[in-house]
């Protein structure tokens, strides 16, 4: 691989913030680093999948996406501020003609600085839906149809794949579901508390039926959720929940391994709250869930998780072929999230590195993300290849 290439391609990249912009080439010594061929020992880059990637836009190109309206209204002030950060994390100038296409357009631009092969799952999102099957715009922070997500990834091929978001209180959702596989999706996404799906109804064994026989995976956040409040029902977000869909055989991915926030401990008779992340290890660890319960370690390393998480996701080797890489873009480019002398001190990450990490984030928020998942280590102990090896637990995933 040309290093060179490698991380010189994206160097016209921004991120968040002042701090995070970067003009021009990046360094001469920073694209023959050690590091970087470093952090590509022993991994093929054709089984890299990125299993979590948002893809956002505003409808301007006629893609169908939209947003809240309270983002682009003054009297929102906390709506507004989350829209700009979300854009400006993912690079897209404030007088962009079309957010749609800058938002493609940057994305692609960083992906470039990888190894042919890698890939990025990018995630249709659908909108949130009441019991009576309603659709609620007011409780739907954004929206992005699965035609958009398809085309998008036809259109690239060899960088993306798709993955399709179908609300099962819809009353056409199994046609969804049929359709959204036989064009090519990957998986379904779901973020119960902000789209308002309980796990546990039964109406949903139908789906659950379909995604189990035909081994799509069913991708679900759980823990804390504070980027699209939605609907706002967290105690959806429960990992125990996820049970409902596993007892009817549906591969599970749980997105961030609910590595934020409380939830109830429903297996007591009285339940209490417990840490999210703890809910999700007694899931790893019972039996019947083995083959069919996986995580997303997305987000796990941001600034606004616990050490002890970061340890246990390190040290439970006997998970790591049970966990997957994703990026959880364009939070990467989001400055205050990650704060590398958090991981300095907890002595997961090396001094020496910081800096490396730093210049990297100023050019390639995405590049940035995965050296940081390789290089973290606690007691000597790292994410084993196997969890960077993702493309396998998908259909169509197969090394060329």
């Amino acid at each position: 691989m040309n290093r060179r290439r490698f991380l010189c391609c994206g160097a016209a990249a921004a991120g968040l913030f002042s701090s995070l912009t970067a003009e021009g080439a990046p360094p001469r010594q920073l694209c023959d680093h050690e590091l970087i061929a470093q952090c590509w020992q022993g991994l093929d880059a054709h089984q890299l999948w990125d299993v979590h990637c948002h893809l956002l836009g505003t409808g301007d190109s006629g893609s169908g996406c939209r947003t809240n309206v309270n983002m682009s209204q003054w009297w929102h002030p906390v709506e507004m501020l989350r829209r700009r950060f979300i854009l400006q994390a993912a690079d897209v100038p404030a007088d962009s003609t079309s957010v749609d296409r800058a938002y493609v357009a940057r994305l692609t631009r960083l992906t470039q600085d990888f190894p042919v092969g890698a890939k990025w799952m990018l995630f249709a999102f659908d909108e949130a839906i009441d019991a009576q099957g309603r659709i609620r715009p007011e409780w739907t922070t954004f929206a992005v149809p699965d035609a958009y997500a398809r085309g998008i990834a036809c259109a690239n091929a060899g960088r993306y794949a798709w993955v399709s978001s179908i609300h099962p209180y819809r009353e056409d959702a199994l046609q969804r579901l049929d359709t959204a596989i036989a064009a090519g999706a990957v998986a379904v996404k779901w973020l119960p508390s902000a789209m308002n799906i309980d796990l546990r109804e039964r109406r949903l064994r139908p789906f659950y039926a379909r995604l189990a026989a035909t081994r799509v995976p069913l991708i679900v956040h759980c823990g804390d959720e504070k980027a699209v409040p939605g609907a706002g029902r967290d105690e959806l977000g429960n990992p125990l929940l996820v049970r409902a869909a596993l007892e009817q055989g549906v591969r599970i991915i749980v997105a961030h391994c609910a590595s934020s926030g409380r939830a109830l401990d429903l297996d007591q008779k009285r339940p209490r709250e417990t840490s999210a992340f703890g809910l999700f290890a007694r899931l790893m660890d019972e039996p019947a869930w083995k083959p069919l319960l996986l995580g997303d370690v997305s987000a796990v390393f941001q600034a606004n998780r616990d050490a002890d998480v970061w340890r246990a996701l390190l040290t439970r080797t006997d998970w790591h072929n049970r966990l997957l890489h994703g990026s959880d873009y364009p939070l990467p480019g989001v400055g205050p999230l990650y704060r590398l002398g958090s991981l300095v001190r907890a002595n997961l990450l090396q001094e020496r590195h910081v800096p490396v990490l730093e210049t990297v984030r100023e050019h390639n928020p995405l590049l940035f993300d995965f050296m940081l998942r390789r290089l973290v280590q606690w007691q000597g102990q790292g994410f084993d290849a196997a969890v960077f090896a993702t493309a396998r637990h998908f259909h169509g995933g197969v090394s060329t």
